[in-house]
């Protein structure tokens, strides 16, 4: 039986599916305005107007969803990306688990997160340490029991590890997936750039690059995948948040991922992300943290 005695409390995301209860997020900050997109690897430099418009209109899509949003609004000078929340902690049953970040300019945004959660009533449950380095990008839940852990230029073997080592009390399992190269080290390639889970048996991948191991696992699971055409894998059609099992939220222009997941019967909605998407390379699931998830 599944375990609910985190409910209560207003924490406990280890599913990346079931309804979006609260969630962190965090608006365009003066610092995304100004980033040099040479340094931050953008595609272009923001426009804060729109970007504010942009995030307002998903953080009202997220309220309309029935979620409680949390504002992550501590002033963070010169850390462009931190409006891409998922990344510096993970939210377990336990609490908040606060990570190191790969990309060394995102070091920093660790702890100032984990102390809003405090104050939203979530309690740190364990710190990486040391070498280890990991981002929430590279962190999948496949279901309550199994976390998905991506081995690239973010996420190292040591995070794996830890990782490992505070989730075994909640009889959790960690799973290693090897990451490739792709286009570099710069560039910003989560696990979840390639898959997202819409339901504890469908996900939307971009299979050309995932790991064949991984892809045999995924199917001796019973898990289906919608599959993400190669035109709208470089517009981040992979990266797809779900706010209810097959109801999710995706970029306005995936319009062939989105028809493919309609048909695989998902509710789908989209939101403009010209700005706050496309040019900082985070989407839909890189811009919210789900604290709390609960049928």
């Amino acid at each position: 039986m599944e375990d609910r005695s985190m409910n209560a409390s207003g924490y406990g995301a280890q599913t990346m599916v079931d309804p979006l209860r609260r969630v962190v997020v965090r608006a365009p900050s003066p610092a995304y305005g100004s980033a040099d997109p040479a340094v931050w690897h953008y595609h272009g430099e923001p426009d804060m107007d729109a970007a504010t418009r942009e995030h307002a209109e998903l953080a009202a899509l997220l309220e309309a969803e029935g979620a409680e949003l949390i504002w992550h609004d501590t002033p963070l000078p010169g850390l462009a990306d931190a409006m891409y929340v998922h990344d510096p902690v993970l939210v377990c049953d336990a609490g908040t688990i606060v990570l190191s970040m790969g990309k060394a300019l995102r070091q920093g945004e660790e702890m100032p997160l984990a102390q809003t959660l405090v104050t939203a009533g979530v309690p740190i449950h364990y710190r990486l340490h040391g070498e280890a380095r990991a981002e929430g990008g590279d962190l999948l839940w496949i279901d309550r029991r199994t976390l998905a852990v991506g081995q690239g230029f973010r996420t190292n073997r040591v995070a794996l590890e830890q990782l490992t080592e505070a989730l075994a009390p909640l009889g959790v399992r960690c799973v290693s997936v090897d990451l490739p190269v792709h286009t570099g080290g710069s560039a910003c390639l989560h696990l979840m750039s390639l898959i997202s889970m819409i339901d504890t048996d469908l996900a939307v991948a971009y299979p050309a690059l995932l790991p064949v191991p991984f892809w045999h696992w995924l199917g001796e699971r019973g898990i289906e995948v919608v599959t993400v055409p190669e035109a709208e894998f470089a517009s981040q059609g992979p990266n797809v948040l779900a706010t209810a099992p097959r109801r999710c939220v995706l970029l306005e222009e995936n319009v062939e991922t989105a028809a493919l997941l309609r048909a695989a019967g998902c509710e789908v909605m989209t939101y403009r992300g010209a700005e706050i998407s496309h040019k900082g390379e985070g989407g839909a699931t890189c811009l919210t943290r789900p604290v709390f998830r609960s049928l």
